[in-house]
């Protein structure tokens, strides 16, 4: 088991004294959380991609690590991006200012 970090431990304590509470969530809020997993667990596309090898060998490494299987990995950490919860610290790219860009001529 890997040690526990400082807010993990804060966690640990407050449980260890008795100081937190259980609570239930109301009805509202568990069919927003049913509609929330259904949503995430419904897969309807098929979709194939082509990787790198050490791209692949590193993903499945991270979710060995996290305990999941690779494909959900790659799954979770697309859906996090799409719907903005997962973002770039900094562009791969570098960004081009509109005037930058180069128009075209037709032959």
């Amino acid at each position: 088991m890997k040690k526990l970090d400082a807010f993990e431990k804060d966690i640990l304590e407050a449980y260890e004294k008795g100081e937190l509470v259980s609570t239930s969530p109301s009805k509202a809020k568990l069919a927003k959380f049913k509609a929330a997993a259904t949503a995430t667990f419904f897969k309807e596309k098929r979709v194939n991609i082509r990787l790198s090898t050490p791209d692949l060998m590193d993903i499945q490494a991270r979710a060995l690590e996290e305990g999941v299987p690779y494909q959900t990995l790659i799954a979770s950490v697309l859906h996090k991006f799409v719907s903005g919860r997962l973002v770039e610290s900094s562009p791969a790219l570098p960004q081009r200012s509109s005037g930058a860009r180069q128009k075209r001529r037709a032959p």
